[in-house]
């Protein structure tokens, strides 16, 4: 019997119902395409905050016409794994189900540090908020989620993705699902005060040092740097898109957007939490 997974955001995250979806992915999408890009940042909040910022990526990425998008996600829940690979079945969103690239996954399968293990997918939100987007972007492509820890060996696992795609012939384009600085009490990180002073910190000074390794091409560089200043829950995810888009043919980083809950909502003065949301694609070189 073939696995599937379920929605468990929709409703919460994002609309449960398919015309609401398609309606607020076609108003989120609506940016010009970027020639040549491979791949790109998205981040995963429920869409009310960061939908708009991920449509800036999608948008980006819509002439691409990938048979397969691969997910990097970040890892909220429990995950023993370095990479946690949802290796066949299928996935249901209220758009309908999408395919899992199989054979993609058995290919990636080969290097040491990634697992099957379905199982841990079951509640992570990180790659699920973005299924939609694909389902109605590249209604065609099928998908492979990979949970990526952020661990030494995450630019690894994007490599061998990247050489397995290649190998195999398969157009891949490659998504790394992270939001940026969590701040405030909420979040237990509020290094320079509570309010909005030390909310455009966050924004301005602490995402932006993140960023600047994305920039940078610096898969080496983003986790230590997540680690150092709490500015990235996807770090992992993040090394190993960097590391794929290279082995693809990618040399830089177009940034597209950079937002925040607090510019996404209406809040006052009293506001004292706030979540960095960014969008970018990875380049090839004739195209920068």
């Amino acid at each position: 019997m073939s696995l599937v997974r379920r929605p468990t955001m929709a409703g919460r995250f994002y609309p449960a119902d398919a015309d609401d979806c398609a309606r607020q992915i076609d108003q989120f999408t609506d940016h010009p395409d970027v020639a040549g890009a491979v791949g790109g940042v998205v981040p995963h909040a429920g869409w009310v905050f960061s939908g708009k910022t991920v449509g800036h990526t999608l948008g980006a990425l819509r002439a691409t016409d990938p048979e397969t998008v691969v997910v990097f996600g970040a890892v909220h829940v429990q995950d023993r794994n370095l990479a946690s690979v949802y290796s066949s079945g299928a996935w249901e969103t209220p758009l309908g189900s999408v395919s899992v690239d199989d054979g993609l996954a058995t290919a990636l399968l080969q290097c040491p540090h990634a697992t099957a293990d379905p199982a841990v997918h079951r509640h992570e939100h990180s790659i699920e908020v973005e299924i939609p987007f694909i389902q109605h972007v590249f209604p065609q492509a099928r998908i492979l989620p990979v949970m990526v820890s952020p661990a030494s060996q995450a630019a690894e696992i994007g490599r061998q993705l990247a050489q397995a795609a290649i190998t195999l012939g398969r157009r891949v384009i490659v998504l790394a699902s992270t939001d940026l600085t969590h701040y405030g009490p909420r979040f237990g990180f509020e290094p320079h005060g509570r309010g909005l002073p030390g909310i455009q910190w966050a924004k301005s000074v602490n995402d932006r040092l993140f960023v600047e390794r994305v920039h940078a091409m610096d898969m080496g560089g983003v986790i230590p740097e997540a680690t150092a200043h709490h500015n990235a829950c996807g770090a992992g995810a993040v090394a190993a898109a960097i590391a794929a888009a290279e082995v693809l043919g990618a040399e830089g980083y177009a940034e597209l957007d950079h937002t925040s809950s607090v510019d996404c909502a209406a809040g006052g003065a009293d506001v004292v939490d706030s979540v960095g949301y960014h969008a970018g694609v990875f380049v090839c070189p004739s195209t920068q």
